[in-house]
């Protein structure tokens, strides 16, 4: 039986797109506490949209959903959701828009009502964690596409989250930029759960994965054997990756 207590727990949840497109079906699983897992599967398998139901973008659907103890599908819990729950998008571009990097990470603290010492302290903090300690003043639309990635993730650390979400950390990354992002994922502390079709990074950061295929929960277990499994890899469109052949 799946703990009740999991950070992340989900049971039978269902999503359905307007006229009916069924973009999740009674998926179940559930992550601990401080636990990394990854979540793969094919274009359209319906990663993003389980994202967007955990942070509560997405609040009408069916089943059960509980992150950090709250339920995103309820109004009161999604306002708490903020303050526990961080998600970092595919695009950084999608999470930047201010019109310097301090005032992009700033942003979150500033709407939990923090003092500005206390935003300041969050933000210096932040950026340090991310190697980007002196890049408060810089632009972020003149960054790299690493950099960009992040400053977007600096953001979501500032507000301390217990929870966090990264979609494609690693998309439009340069080989020296994904090496350096894998590194930051490993020394994040707290419980999270990445979805990726970059599988080396997924066995770099994740004992643990999820296969995610047409809104169902395929097969979970071991990142290792699953992601070894060249007829399982192939019946959903991935691949085993190259060094596990």
């Amino acid at each position: 039986m799946m703990r009740t207590d999991n950070a992340i727990h989900v049971e039978e949840l269902t999503y359905a797109y307007a006229r009916g497109v069924l973009a999740l079906d009674r998926v179940s699983f559930g992550v601990a506490g401080g636990e990394c897992v990854g979540l793969v599967g094919p274009n359209g398998a319906g990663k993003t949209t389980l994202f967007l139901c955990l942070a509560g973008v997405y609040g009408r659907r069916d089943g059960t959903v509980r992150v950090a103890g709250l339920d995103p599908g309820r109004k009161e819990d999604r306002r708490q959701l903020p303050a526990h729950v961080g998600i970092v998008f595919q695009d950084s571009d999608d999470q930047l828009f201010n019109a310097t990097v301090f005032d992009d990470v700033a942003f979150g603290p500033l709407n939990l009502g923090l003092p500005p010492v206390e935003v300041r302290h969050r933000v210096a903090e932040a950026l340090d964690r991310v190697g980007l300690r002196g890049f408060e003043q810089r632009v972020p639309f003149h960054l790299s596409g690493g950099e960009k990635r992040r400053v977007a993730l600096a953001g979501v650390l500032a507000m301390r989250p217990e929870v966090l979400l990264l979609d494609e950390p690693s998309i439009h990354l340069d080989p020296r930029g994904r090496r350096e992002f894998i590194r930051l994922i490993q020394g994040l502390e707290g419980t999270r759960l990445i979805a990726s079709h970059d599988l080396e990074l997924i066995l770099e950061t994740s004992q643990r994965c999820l296969v995610l295929d047409r809104g169902r929960v395929i097969a979970e277990g071991p990142a290792r054997q699953l992601l070894a499994d060249a007829a399982l890899m192939e019946a959903h469109g991935l691949e085993v990756p190259y060094s596990l052949r």
